[in-house]
């Protein structure tokens, strides 16, 4: 498990998943980094102040209707890892994947649905902009 200082999160993502752990697996292949665990959550880390939390559905509970229908989570690619990467990742993991491809607002983008059909975008500035 990775450590880090505790820091007060000023924003941070919960997300019901059906099986916790494959989800967090998935997510650990695309680079996110386990810093808690237990049986009810998982807590991922993807950089600092980018913070993700997976939550075991209760027992008994069914969710209607497809997951984060909406909504998509977004993540800074601009790392170790750029989306080319992890867009390679997801779909060698049989995830559906869509990009990475140029947008018109200057990045690049590639988006990724996890295991329970919620939908991750991994952003990178697209080659014509300088950072």
């Amino acid at each position: 498990m990775h450590t880090d200082e505790p820091y007060l999160m000023p924003s941070y993502v919960k997300l019901l998943v059906a099986d916790a752990e494959r989800s967090a697996s998935f997510y650990g292949l695309l680079g996110f980094t386990r810093v808690h665990q237990d049986p009810v959550f998982v807590h991922l880390r993807w950089a600092r102040h980018a913070d993700l939390f997976l939550v075991a559905t209760p027992p008994g509970v069914a969710l209607a209707g497809q997951r984060g229908v909406g909504v998509i989570v977004c993540f800074s690619a601009t790392g170790d890892l750029g989306v080319e990467t992890i867009a390679a990742r997801a779909t060698a993991a049989g995830a559906a994947v869509d990009g990475p491809r140029d947008q018109p607002w200057h990045t690049r983008e590639a988006v990724i649905t996890d295991p329970d059909g919620y939908r991750l975008c991994f952003v990178e500035p697209s080659a014509a902009v300088v950072v």
